[in-house]
C-alpha cells in the first residue's frame, strides 16, 4: 500500500493557490440570485442538484405506489385518487393505459432524474474540487449551465404527467414501434414527445457535467495529489464521467432518430406497420437497431449510476471501518475494468430478439466476465469490514446495506447473464428483482449513505442519528421484502408491466404474495419521509457539526466548517500521503490527514516511507 506514494508529487497551479489572488474565490459577495440560483460555486450546484433528485425520488416514489395498489389489491375502489389522477380513473378502476405510463414515467425518473443527476450530480459536484484541492469545477459557468439544462428537462418531464392524453407510456425504455408511432397509443403522442425532448436536454446536461468533472480531476489537483493519493471518490466519479461522455451522445441520436420517424417521415426503425387494417407506407427499418442504440446507453448507465455510490461506500466503510480500504489499487483496477466491460456487454438484454446464437455466446461470455471486477470490489469492501473498529453511524449502515444489495442482486445476474436461463425469465418480475436490488436499491443507499456522511460538509450540520437508524432498518427490511419474493414470482413466470393477474387462472395463486410486495413497498416508501424530515429540520436546527466530525483523512475536512466560493481561506494544503492512513501502528492518532507530512509522523512511518521524508523537506523548503 505505502509504495503507492513513491511517485514524485505532481504540482498544478490552475486557481493560484498560495498566492495572494485567492481571496477573490472566497467568500463572493452577491445578490441572492448570483448566490442560491445562478450560482457558479460547486457546493451551491451541488445542493441544487441533490434537492431536485429528491423532489423526483418522491414523484417516482408515489407512482410506484400508485401502480402497486393495482398490482396487490387490483379489485380495490380507487375513486380516492380521482383528485390526484384525475379522468384516469375510470368508475373507481385504474385506467390501464394510465397503468403503463406510470410504470413507463417511475422508471424513467428513478433512473435518469434521481440515481443520475441526484447521485452523480450531487457526489461529484461536491466532492471532486474539496476532495483534489481546488478551488472549484473547471468552468463554473459551465457548471451551471449543466443544472440548468437538467432543470429544464425536470419541467419539461413534470409537465408531461399533465396533459390529457398522459404521459410517455412505452416503457422507459421507449422501444418502437410504440414510440416512433403517434397514433399508436395515448401515450404515444405528445406525451413521448415531450419524454424526448426532455431527456435530449438531460443528456446535455450530463455531457456538460461530465466534461467538466473529466477536466477538473485531470488539471485541477492540488500539489502532492498523484492519482494514487486520490480517493476512491474521485476515481468512480472519474471514470463515471467518462462512461456518460462515450455512452450518452449514443442514446441522443436514437432519440433523434426517434424523433425523425416520428414527425418527417422516416423509416430508421419502422417496416411493414399495420394500424386498424391500415398499412402504414414505412418499408426498411428495423425496431432492433433501436435497441442497440439504446441499450449502448443503456447497460454503461447501470454502471453511471452504480460506480458513484461505490465509490463512496468505499470512502465512508474506510472511514467508519478505522482500516485503511483493503486492495486500493485492485479497486481502481475493478473500476477500470467495469468500465470497459460495460460498454461490451449491452446485447444481453436482446437475447430473446433471434440474435444469432453465436453472438449470443459472445456477450453472455463478456457479461459473466464483468462478475469478477464486481466480486473483487465485494470481497475488498468485506476484507476492510472484518475486524475493524466499526463504527455505525447511519452512513455506514447505508454503505453495509449497499454491498448487501450488490451482492444478492449481482448472484442473480451471474444467473440472467446466460442466454439459456435468460430466454426464459426475460420479462417477468425475476429481472425487475434482480436490477431493482442491485442497480435501484443498492444505488440509492450509496446515495443516501453520501447525503448522511458529508451533510456536516454541505450545511454545517449534524442529521439525526436515531432517526437515521430507523431509516436504514425500514428501509433495509422493506426493500428485501419487496424484491426478495419477485424472485419466486419471476421463476413462476410472472410477467412484467401486466395491468392485472386476475385474467390469469395460473397467475391468481399470486394474489397474496402480490399484496404482502404491495404493502411492504407503501411502508418502504413511507420511512423515506423520516429521512426527508431528518434532511430539511437538520439544515436548519441540527445540531452545530465540528470541523472533522468522523475524523477522516481527506482534504475537504481541512476547510473551514462553512467553506465560502474558494473553499480555502487561504493556501490550498498540499498533499503528502494517500487518504487512508488509519489506525497506522505507532501512530498518536488513529487516522493521519493527507495533509501532515512524514516528517512529522516518524513514529509511525513503514520502511518505504522512509524516503518519503525527505519529498516533504523539500516541498517545505520550496514553499
Amino acid at each position: 500500500m505505502e509504495s503507492l506514494d513513491l511517485q514524485p508529487a505532481r504540482s498544478v497551479d490552475t486557481h493560484g493557490h498560495g498566492h495572494d489572488h485567492h481571496d477573490d474565490h472566497d467568500h463572493e459577495e452577491g445578490t441572492f440570485l448570483t448566490k442560491y440560483i445562478f450560482s457558479q460555486d460547486h457546493k451551491v450546484i451541488a445542493k441544487q442538484f441533490l434537492i431536485s433528485g429528491i423532489f423526483w425520488a418522491i414523484i417516482g416514489g408515489t407512482l410506484s405506489s400508485i401502480f402497486r395498489i393495482q398490482l396487490g389489491f387490483p379489485g380495490t375502489d380507487l375513486s380516492f385518487l380521482k383528485p390526484i389522477l384525475g379522468g384516469w380513473i375510470e368508475d373507481g378502476k385504474l385506467n390501464p393505459e394510465f397503468y403503463l405510463a406510470m410504470v413507463t414515467m417511475h422508471g424513467t425518473i428513478m433512473v435518469f432524474f434521481v440515481l443520475t443527476a441526484g447521485l452523480s450530480g450531487t457526489f461529484s459536484n461536491f466532492l471532486i474540487p474539496l476532495q483534489i484541492g481546488a478551488r472549484d469545477m473547471a468552468s463554473g459557468f459551465l457548471n451551471m449551465l449543466s443544472y440548468w439544462f437538467f432543470f429544464a428537462s425536470s419541467v419539461i418531464m413534470l409537465w408531461s404527467l399533465f396533459i390529457e392524453t398522459g404521459p410517455a407510456s412505452g416503457g422507459w425504455v421507449i422501444y418502437p414501434p410504440l414510440s416512433a408511432l403517434p397514433q399508436a397509443a395515448p401515450g404515444s403522442g405528445t406525451g413521448m414527445t415531450m419524454w424526448l425532448f426532455a431527456m435530449a436536454l438531460f443528456i446535455v446536461s450530463s455531457l456538460l457535467g461530465s466534461i467538466n468533472y473529466v477536466s477538473t480531476v485531470i488539471n485541477m489537483r492540488t500539489k502532492g495529489m498523484t492519482f494514487t493519493r486520490l480517493p476512491l471518490t474521485i476515481w468512480a466519479f472519474f471514470f463515471t464521467a467518462i462512461i456518460g461522455i462515450l455512452s450518452f451522445p449514443v442514446l441522443l441520436s436514437a432519440a433523434l432518430l426517434l424523433m425523425f420517424d416520428r414527425s418527417m417521415g422516416t423509416s430508421f426503425y419502422l417496416s411493414e406497420i399495420y394500424i386498424n387494417g391500415e398499412a402504414l407506407p414505412n418499408m426498411g427499418g428495423s425496431p432492433i437497431l433501436f435497441q442497440h442504440l439504446f441499450w449502448f446507453l443503456g447497460h454503461p448507465e447501470v454502471y453511471i449510476v452504480l460506480l458513484p455510490a461505490l465509490g463512496i461506500t468505499s470512502e465512508v466503510i474506510a472511514v467508519n471501518s478505522r482500516k485503511p480500504i483493503f486492495g486500493y489499487k485492485a479497486m481502481i483496477g475493478s473500476i477500470m475494468a467495469i468500465t470497459l466491460l460495460s460498454f461490451i456487454v449491452w446485447a444481453h438484454h436482446m437475447f430473446v430478439t433471434g440474435m444469432n446464437p453465436f453472438l449470443g455466446s459472445i456477450f453472455m461470455f463478456l457479461t459473466l466476465i464483468i462478475a469478477i471486477p464486481s466480486a473483487v470490489k465485494a470481497f475488498n469492501y468485506i476484507t476492510t469490514l472484518w475486524r475493524g473498529n466499526l463504527v455505525f453511524t447511519p452512513g455506514m449502515l447505508f454503505s453495509i446495506g449497499l454491498v448487501s444489495f450488490f451482492i444478492s442482486g449481482g448472484l442473480t445476474g451471474v444467473a440472467l447473464g446466460n442466454s439459456a436461463i435468460d430466454i426464459q425469465l426475460h420479462d417477468t418480475y425475476f429481472v425487475v428483482a434482480h436490477f431493482h436490488l442491485v442497480m435501484g436499491s443498492a444505488s440509492f443507499f450509496g446515495m443516501v449513505a453520501g447525503v448522511y456522511h458529508w451533510f456536516p460538509k454541505m450545511f454545517g450540520r449534524m442529521m439525526n442519528e436515531k432517526l437515521g437508524y430507523i431509516h436504514f432498518w425500514m428501509t433495509f427490511i422493506g426493500v428485501y421484502c419487496v424484491f426478495f419474493p419477485l424472485h419466486y414470482t419471476g421463476i413462476a413466470g410472472f410477467p412484467r408491466r401486466y395491468y392485472s393477474f386476475t385474467s390469469y387462472d395460473a397467475f391468481k395463486s399470486f394474489g397474496d404474495l402480490n399484496a404482502f410486495v404491495s404493502v411492504a413497498a407503501f411502508v418502504t416508501f413511507v420511512a423515506q419521509f423520516i429521512f426527508i424530515f431528518n434532511f430539511f429540520y437538520s439544515i436548519f436546527r441540527g445540531r452545530r457539526a465540528p470541523m472533522n466530525p468522523w475524523r477522516a483523512n481527506t482534504l475537504e475536512w481541512t476547510t473551514p466548517i462553512h467553506p465560502g466560493h474558494g473553499n480555502w481561506v487561504g493556501e490550498i494544503p498540499h498533499v503528502y500521503r494517500w487518504p487512508y492512513d488509519y489506525s497506522k501502528p505507532g501512530a498518536d492518532e488513529d487516522f493521519i490527514m493527507q495533509t501532515i507530512p512524514f516528517a512529522q509522523t516518524s513514529s509511525s512511518n513503514l520502511e518505504g516511507e522512509v524516503d518519503l521524508v525527505e519529498e516533504t523537506t523539500s516541498v517545505k523548503s520550496h514553499a
